[in-house]
């Protein structure tokens, strides 16, 4: 019975852990609300999105880095660290912003936009 109760804890625990931001997917955002914009409009939207993605990004894993010590710590010295698991979570606002730079990007392929090209390029694609 104590081994089935640690289980559960354990695996409760993992769940509330953050994620690595190159674990978190995109959602889907429709490249329809981008229609409307100029392709400067788009570079600058693009600009914005990509600056917000690396910060919200650097603090998902800062978050997960956090999350691996405090599990580290609490499995082998102290389990009341455990509580200190899962804190600030940013998955999905990042899950959000990658979904509207694909978006973005979408827009920019069908409008012929210049800086879809250049984004092409930086992928090696």
């Amino acid at each position: 019975m104590r081994t089935i109760v640690t289980a559960t804890l354990c695996a409760s625990i993992l769940a509330g852990c953050a994620s690595s931001p190159d674990k978190i997917s995109a959602a889907y955002v429709s490249p329809v609300q981008y229609s409307g914009y100029e392709c400067d409009q788009i570079r600058a939207e693009l600009v914005r999105v990509s600056s917000r993605v690396r910060e919200v990004a650097g603090a998902q894993q800062k978050q997960a880095d956090n999350d691996a010590i405090a599990m580290g710590v609490a499995l082998v010295v102290f389990w009341p660290a455990l509580f200190f698991i899962g804190g600030n979570d940013r998955k999905e606002e990042l899950s959000r912003l990658k979904g509207e730079y694909d978006a973005l990007e979408q827009a920019a392929i069908q409008k012929n936009c210049p800086v879809a090209s250049e984004l092409k390029a930086r992928r090696g694609g």
